[in-house]
């Protein structure tokens, strides 16, 4: 089987025919190298640390530049009080916990951050299970929760945890954001499975935009289903006290389960569900991730103080809506298409994947770092520059953005036509 180089992306290399896993491996190794030679690389080394200018480069070359590639959308990874909470929690506990949690991994501060993060939703104190990464919070959790007897009726769109997550169950997807569709799929497994549970995102990472999460809601509910809303990209950011786009719609305490990340607008890394008391010690129990693996380290303590900082420090999201409405505008005035993003995430959408590399090239020698979103993470012609706006950045960081994606549409004639 022969793969043209210049069509191809990484989806093309998962399965293929006639090869073995060391003969997939070469000529992946081909392509990579095929990318890095015309100036298409991921993967990139980072020397410093996270920020909205990094120093990015191997051991010979290395250089700095504005960074939209994190999610750290408050800027808490490099906050002096998260720092120092961390650093408390290791000296008092050391690196690491050595053990699962049912079997001696259940440490002090991970009761704390369930109580925090249930506090924070305005759930009691017994409602949230504390998993090391968001990824493992939706695989896992979906895993134990749903079986071959049950549907899972998912956005199109959803993180590929939840993908993961599914694959012991039923599953049908539909069209992003498409009410009708959902209920269509809604109407037609009313009574053809044992738990119907529909999975969204409160806000998506690739595009940026909400969810209609009330109607979908009224839809759930309507036809007897759960509902499962992973706000990863929007807690810290949307709602009236940060607590995401479940708070601007008065959800928060009617979802059936949230989950999300302690890796993006808390600084850290870990996950967390929150549901149910019953349904959370069910998963603290039976989730494989929970009897298997070791718990999070004792720098998680960092975590409990960035959740007070939301409430303590609101002028980090002001900042970060100062930023996220100065720099989306300065894009739409350029003629550039941002969607319909309301969030820190701001896409350039280019359509054209091999175009959206040069794009992604040409910032780079800008001195601007942004991630180049091709095919199968947005469909084939659907490819976008993917930019996380921080409340870190300053104005000329944004100009600086500004002035270089302006230079490269007069090159390129990437404007909405």
């Amino acid at each position: 089987m022969d793969i043209n180089f210049e069509t191809a992306t990484f989806k093309d290399f998962e399965n293929i025919p006639g090869y073995n896993m060391m003969q997939r491996a070469d000529i992946y190794y081909d392509f990579l190298d095929y990318m890095k030679s015309n100036g298409h690389q991921y993967r990139l080394r980072n020397n410093t640390a996270c920020n909205s200018v990094i120093n990015v480069g191997n051991d010979e070359t290395t250089k700095d530049y504005i960074s939209f590639v994190t999610s750290d959308y408050l800027g808490f990874t490099q906050h002096p009080k998260v720092k120092q909470a961390a650093i408390e929690g290791i000296e008092k506990y050391g690196t690491g916990t050595a053990a699962t949690p049912l079997i001696g991994g259940y440490f002090s501060y991970h009761n704390d951050l369930e109580k925090k993060i249930s506090s924070f939703f305005g759930r009691q104190e017994d409602e949230a299970v504390v998993f090391t990464t968001g990824y493992t919070a939706n695989s896992a959790t979906l895993q134990i929760l749903l079986q071959k007897e049950d549907i899972a009726i998912v956005d199109m769109a959803v993180h590929a945890s939840v993908y993961e997550g599914c694959i012991l169950t039923n599953r049908k997807t539909f069209p992003h954001n498409n009410l009708e569709a959902l209920e269509q799929i809604l109407k037609t497994s009313e009574n053809q499975y044992r738990t119907k549970l529909v999975i969204i995102d409160g806000v998506y990472s690739q595009d940026g935009d909400v969810a209609p999460l009330k109607e979908i809601y009224d839809l759930v509910k309507k036809y007897n289903a759960f509902l499962m809303v992973d706000d990863v990209h929007g807690v810290g950011i949307l709602g009236k006290t940060g607590r995401g786009s479940l708070e601007d719609t008065n959800l928060l305490d009617k979802v059936d389960i949230i989950t999300g990340t302690f890796s993006k607008t808390f600084g850290n890394l870990g996950g967390y569900v929150i549901a149910d008391k019953r349904l959370a010690t069910f998963i603290r129990f039976q989730s494989r991730q929970q009897i298997f693996s070791a718990t999070a380290p004792p720098s998680s303590a960092g975590i409990l103080k960035a959740i007070d900082l939301i409430d303590e420090e609101p002028q980090w999201r002001q900042k970060l809506w100062t930023n996220i409405n100065y720099f989306k505008k300065g894009l739409n005035d350029l003629g550039l298409d941002t969607g319909t993003t309301c969030s820190a995430i701001v896409p350039v959408k280019i359509g054209d994947p091999h175009i959206t590399g040069d794009v992604g090239k040409m910032l780079i020698d800008h001195g601007i770092y942004a991630n180049s979103i091709i095919y199968p993470a947005v469909a084939r012609k659907d490819a976008r520059i993917r930019m996380s706006v921080m409340a870190t950045h300053e104005k000329e960081h944004l100009d600086k953005t500004l002035n270089a994606f302006e230079d490269i549409k007069n090159k390129l004639h990437i404007a909405k036509k």
